[in-house]
């Protein structure tokens, strides 16, 4: 696929990953060598301007950035400079644009982002449209109270439902079908993407991630039969609170705030409409980075 040479390369840095936009401004000197024009967004705060960064050839000379709200409907590509995290904050805003994500990561595990800081000459290709697009399921979720709904989302890892300091009661739903009740920390329905996130961390499944799934993993069950479950992606996930003890209880979506629940209300999650497209540039396969992320000694 090929890219308009005047659309715009939005960067969007986490600042705190990359100090002193260091490898953003590294980036945005060779994307404008090669004639593209660039604005730079942070992801987590658009209202600072930044002078004198990024290296002795950067000293003195103000960086402005704007937000990335304003730059979206001439926007072509965005690259993410910091973890995880990152991209998906970046993806919450692309997602309705339809524009791709490459990622530079510079936080920790970093499986979404495709390229590590030693991969920078790749940026040749990207700037020449030289690149292949994955795209990723998302989920809708939704909040009803009373027959109304209260809270909508939608996430590109997962949808948390956890106790505020307490065990909660959950039975789940998936197309009216009940698939397990327990009590526990919470629960986790995540997608393929989000399946090497929390939902591993609390002893889910790996999922490839361009593979269309529902999954959902038990926080802390106080049940030795409680498993994870790996859905079809059409199923309609619903969860009920408390069956025995009303305790209080949050929902979360992409760790991002907490949405409190209140007894009686219903929580449903089902496959998206929206996608998110990520930009894959180089030939490392999704085992390999789970085998180099999870330290597997080869």
């Amino acid at each position: 696929m090929g890219l308009d040479d005047k659309s715009k390369i939005v960067l969007c840095p986490n600042v705190e990953s990359d100090a002193g936009l260091v490898m953003t401004l590294k980036v945005r000197e060779v994307l404008e060598k090669l004639g593209r024009q660039t604005a730079i967004c942070p992801v987590f705060d658009s209202s600072v301007s930044f002078l004198g960064l990024g290296g002795s050839e950067q000293a003195g000379r103000e960086v402005v950035v704007t937000r990335i709200e304003d730059e979206l409907p001439s926007a072509e590509m965005l690259i993410t400079f910091g973890g995880d995290g990152t991209i998906l904050r970046a993806a919450r805003a692309a997602v309705d644009f339809g524009i791709p994500i490459l990622g530079f990561n510079m936080g920790g595990k970093g499986f979404m982002a495709e390229l590590e800081t030693s991969d920078a000459t790749l940026l040749y290709d990207a700037a020449a449209g030289k690149y292949e697009i994955e795209q990723r399921m998302m989920l809708d979720a939704e909040v009803l109270r009373g027959g109304e709904t209260v809270y909508k989302d939608f996430a590109l890892n997962d949808v948390v439902i956890r106790g505020d300091n307490k065990v909660i009661d959950l039975t789940l739903y998936g197309d009216g079908q009940r698939i397990t009740r327990f009590s526990g920390d919470g629960a986790i329905i995540a997608t393929p993407t989000g399946s090497t996130a929390y939902s591993m961390a609390a002893g889910g499944p790996i999922v490839e991630p361009s593979a269309s799934n529902i999954i959902i993993t038990p926080i802390c069950a106080h049940i030795l039969e409680a498993k994870s479950f790996v859905l079809v992606s059409d199923r309609n996930v619903s969860i009920e609170i408390g069956w025995r003890k009303h305790n209080p209880a949050y929902m979360s979506v992409d760790g991002g705030d907490h949405f409190d629940l209140c007894d009686g209300d219903s929580v449903s999650v089902r496959k998206s409409e929206k996608h998110t497209r990520l930009i894959r540039l180089t030939e490392r396969s999704f085992y390999e980075k789970v085998s180099e992320k999870l330290g597997e000694q080869v």
